[in-house]
């Protein structure tokens, strides 16, 4: 099968004073086409940089990142903001939704800059696939922290992405909610026909993804055994 994702000599570092962060240092990377992938790390081994120039959310100090053929490190700004929009869904640790916003009007803006026909009907129909359709008027306030994330991973979806970039999606629930969010967005992307790449720290949560990689100091320390 043809890669989605090729990564190849992929680098990224920061200025710090004098010092110079080397936050990803020469990563090599393939990755198909609806796979579930976890990258496994302690805090500072580079796999949030990484989910982030996977995602085009920053650019690479060197190397390159192919998805789909596609140069993310050449594209104009407003390709990859084009790419955003429609290929990729984030689901983060800190849910960033709208607390004035209920969870149908949260997935509601996602969908809004894109061309669906019926926003609402699509939103809700999200909403009670992850199992929150009788809670669609709530605010975010008012939703624990797996409904939350819940609404979190509706709209990452709703726009039906081709890739869905999650960085450390359970790091603010507790461990039953945490595995069965993982398994809720592995299940759903699988229906959506979406790869999943999951950026955790914790071993137990990336032991459910069929391909998990360690990352260490900003490089790939390889494949750990399932």
């Amino acid at each position: 099968m043809e890669a989605q994702y090729r990564a190849h000599g992929l680098a990224k570092f920061f200025q710090r004073g004098s010092t110079t962060v080397r936050a990803l240092d020469g990563v090599d990377l393939e990755i198909a086409p609806g796979e579930f992938v976890a990258l496994e790390g302690p805090s500072g081994s580079g796999k949030t940089t990484l989910l982030q120039l996977l995602g085009g959310l920053d650019r690479p100090s060197g190397g390159e990142v192919l998805f789909e053929g596609r140069d993310l490190a050449r594209l104009p700004d407003h390709e990859l903001a084009g790419l955003r929009l429609s290929s990729f869904g984030f689901v983060f640790q800190q849910f960033n939704l709208i607390p004035t916003l209920t969870a149908l009007e949260n997935v509601e803006a996602k969908l809004a800059p894109t061309r669906v026909d019926d926003l609402r009907g699509r939103a809700l129909r999200m909403l009670e696939e992850v199992g929150l359709g009788e809670r669609a008027d709530h605010l975010p306030p008012h939703l624990s922290g797996g409904e939350q994330q819940r609404v979190a991973i509706a709209r990452a979806l709703s726009i039906e992405p081709r890739v869905v970039l999650a960085d450390e999606p359970t790091g603010n629930l507790d461990s039953k909610t945490g595995g069965e969010i993982v398994d809720l967005l592995a299940g759903l992307a699988a229906e959506h026909g979406s790869t999943v790449i999951v950026a955790t720290h914790d071993a137990t949560l990336a032991a459910r993804a069929p391909r998990r990689i360690a990352m260490r100091d900003g490089r790939l320390a390889g494949l750990v055994p399932a």
